[in-house]
């Protein structure tokens, strides 16, 4: 039965809002009336009924209804529901009396009502794929055709949470030195832009020739001062303009290829992108997805250009014929790795087990590098502002030295 979003008016004169299950929308109005409401609105429910904003405005400023956490969230309590022997109309209907938020609970009334009209879960999914990736969907079909979808969304869980928990430590690694360079450029800016203008003040009228170091810190002070709006746009224009040129395929493509070259942060790029490769391909292949659908959609999930045409090149290879541990091997962007435990998995017939196990041990071959970096990168950065934080208190300080040497 359809779920219908309304808007009504109590005997109060008070607003409520809510969800009903109706055939129709007179249906809904009559139900409504029926309680003593009068309806102002009634519409079918939609992922993003429950918000206010609409067109342009949703489109800009509406964000997905769960986050990457609140979707792990929600498939570890769907795995729990379906596995314990619950219909998947009655898991769908519990999880919607316990959503929190509106629009949480809008999606799955949307669900619900979809898969009581008859559609599979996948297909329901699949109409919502700003909420639900591809993967998402193709995993949960597999686990429809297969009859394990408690299994399966357990599966999907975990790698759900295991994804979140590398990108948690990535960016863990890399805040601290972000904020420490932040901190360092506000500071030589406040000491370039004000308190060396100070220190010119003072001099200026002194027939003394200020230390070159002086000169040299004078001068660029009166850079920053007079063209750093300059310099400012500049970088703002570069950074749109590369934002604009990354959406030409081809040189997307050449910049990312580039980018896997790079010494330290390339490695790091390429294990990432493998991790999650592998990840993704096991998770489809352990749930029933046939290798080359599987392939076809954990190669879209790569965000890597360079490392994504390779996927789709290993994907032609297989479809001819090739192993697919062989069709890795070829492709040097992708870690070796990555192809002896395909080949293992191919021998033994545990390719999804296999592949699991590639994509943890690459997953912290990744932490282990990040955090290297993170541990040498924090001191050279601090030893950095101290040297440039030094370099402007001695600018200051030489004409005072050379002023007081004079006096004596």
């Amino acid at each position: 039965m359809p779920a219908y979003a309304f808007e009504a008016l109590t005997a109060a004169g008070q607003t409520e809002k809510g969800l009903l299950e109706a055939e129709t929308a007179r249906a809904a109005r009559s139900l409504l009336r029926s309680r003593g409401l009068v309806p102002l609105t009634v519409e079918a429910a939609s992922a993003s009924s429950g918000e206010q904003t609409s067109g342009l405005n949703r489109t800009l400023w509406s964000s997905r209804v769960y986050n990457a956490a609140g979707l792990a969230v929600w498939t570890r309590q769907m795995a729990g529901l379906v596995a314990s022997g619950l219909p998947l109309e009655r898991a769908l209907a519990a999880l919607t009396d316990e959503a929190e938020d509106e629009r949480q609970r809008h999606l799955l009334a949307t669900l619900r009502a979809e898969v009581n009209a008859g559609s599979t879960f996948a297909r329901a999914l699949g109409q919502h794929p700003r909420e639900f990736s591809p993967v998402y969907t193709a995993v949960i079909a597999a686990g429809e055709q297969s009859g394990a979808l408690g299994a399966v969304l357990d599966n999907l869980a975990d790698d759900l949470e295991a994804r979140e928990n590398l990108k948690g430590k990535l960016i863990g690694a890399s805040l601290y030195p972000a904020i420490v360079s932040l901190v360092a450029v506000v500071i030589v800016l406040f000491l370039v832009t004000y308190v060396v203008p100070q220190v010119a003040s003072v001099f200026a009228g002194s027939k003394r020739a200020l230390p070159f170091l002086t000169v040299a810190m004078l001068g660029l002070s009166s850079a920053v001062r007079n063209w750093g709006w300059l310099g400012a746009l500049v970088l703002g224009g570069g950074i749109g303009g590369l934002v604009m040129a990354r959406r030409q395929e081809a040189l997307r493509l050449r910049m990312d290829a580039a980018w896997l070259r790079l010494p330290l942060v390339g490695r790091l790029s390429r294990g990432y992108n493998a991790a999650r490769f592998a990840a993704t391909l096991a998770m489809l292949a352990g749930a029933g997805v046939p290798i080359l659908k599987a392939l076809q959609t954990a190669a879209e999930t790569l965000n890597n250009r360079a490392m994504r045409a390779d996927a789709l090149d290993a994907l032609v290879l297989v479809r001819e014929g090739s192993p697919l541990a062989s069709a890795l091997a070829g492709k040097k962007r992708f870690p070796g790795l990555l192809a002896m435990f395909a080949r293992l998995g191919e021998q033994t017939g545990q390719l999804p087990v296999m592949l699991q196990r590639a994509a943890q041990q690459l997953g912290n071959e990744v932490q282990r590098r990040a955090m290297q970096m993170a541990t040498i990168l924090e001191p050279l950065l601090i030893v950095g502002m101290g040297g440039v934080v030094m370099l402007i208190v001695l600018a200051v300080l030489m004409p005072i030295i050379q002023l007081n040497q004079l006096v004596k």
